[in-house]
């Protein structure tokens, strides 16, 4: 029988991979680089692969080397989780957090249950309304914590995550065909709608806001019906949905950046680690899309990368 991975070893792995560099991960896990190459020279003969390989002046991960990325990220957490599961000075009390229903419906989920897993006696009450509403909220103090989308006028947010912004219509209709443009959009105030308007004005294409909701719900049914198109970041997307690119006639939209707000709080220490929590899920966390299977799999939603979605591609159904 073989021996066990070595936690550490696999620590020093992640801080590699995520830096780029042995240097900057030396300095992460306070060791000398010397210490680090040897780790993984070690995890490299126990694994039997190449983990890493050269791209200039960083390291970059060979293909096995991002295999092990995933499992060493997922063992790092069960530890991480199983040692909080048997502290007796486990954190305990009330945060209350805020997101807009887009990302509650993908990213709650496995952050709730594992979250409630290492610290079972922390009440969580949580929020959905869109990010303009949220960031008042954390203003007046209503809010511990708030999962927003990042804006540089309003800043304040510490980006956790960014996801491509892509145009979506219907894999069933050809709304995206019409003449003037049908468009579904959150409220004047999201900026994925200013974006798209400023995209559609460079590209001159007449369209008209047929359907304006704070509701990502409302949207998406709006696109799944034919009805209209809309922009959505890549965690929003649903079965049934086809990604449109240049090749259609759509220019490129920025980026999606998902952040962290922090509220005036007398518990920061749930603040804190639940923020820290949401921070390592959310670089894991994916919808994972199985192209040749044509399936949806949330039961593997957590600790799964997802392959970028290309424009056509469509989202099979449930």
């Amino acid at each position: 029988m073989k021996a066990p991975l070595d936690l550490d070893q696999l620590q020093t792995f992640i801080s590699i991979a995520d830096t780029g560099s042995f240097t900057r991960a030396a300095e992460e896990v306070h060791r000398t680089q010397s210490a680090v190459s040897m780790q993984m020279r070690r995890l490299e003969e126990r694994i039997g692969k190449p983990l890493f390989e050269k791209d200039g002046r960083s390291n970059k991960l060979t293909e096995d080397g991002d295999r092990l990325l995933s499992y060493a990220r997922r063992l790092i957490y069960l530890n991480r989780e199983t040692l909080s599961a048997f502290d007796d000075n486990r954190l305990e009390g009330t945060i209350r957090i805020g997101t807009p229903d887009d990302y509650a419906d993908r990213f709650l989920p496995e952050i709730m249950a594992r979250f409630a897993r290492s610290n079972p006696r922390v009440e969580l009450t949580v929020t959905c309304e869109p990010t303009p509403g949220l960031v008042e909220q954390i203003k007046r103090g209503h809010l511990d914590l708030a999962l927003v989308t990042h804006n540089d006028a309003r800043g304040q947010s510490e980006v956790v995550r960014r996801e491509p912004l892509l145009w979506v219509t219907s894999a069933n209709h050809a709304t995206h065909e019409e003449e003037v443009l049908p468009m579904a959009f959150g409220r004047p105030n999201c900026i994925w709608r200013r974006a798209a308007c400023d995209v559609l004005d460079e590209m001159r294409r007449d369209y008209r806001i047929l359907f304006s909701s704070f509701s990502a719900t409302v949207i998406a049914a709006a696109v799944l019906s034919g009805l209209a198109i809309s922009v959505l970041p890549e965690c929003a997307l649903r079965p049934g949905m086809r990604v449109l690119g240049e090749a259609d006639g759509f220019g490129l939209l920025p980026d999606c950046r998902i952040g962290l707000m922090r509220g005036q709080t007398s518990r920061p220490e749930i603040v804190e680690a639940l923020a820290r929590h949401i921070a390592e899920s959310l670089d894991n966390i994916s919808v994972p899309m199985n192209e040749e299977a044509g399936s949806f799999d949330f039961a593997s939603l957590a600790f799964t990368k997802m392959k970028r979605t290309k424009p056509s591609q469509i989202m099979p159904g449930w």
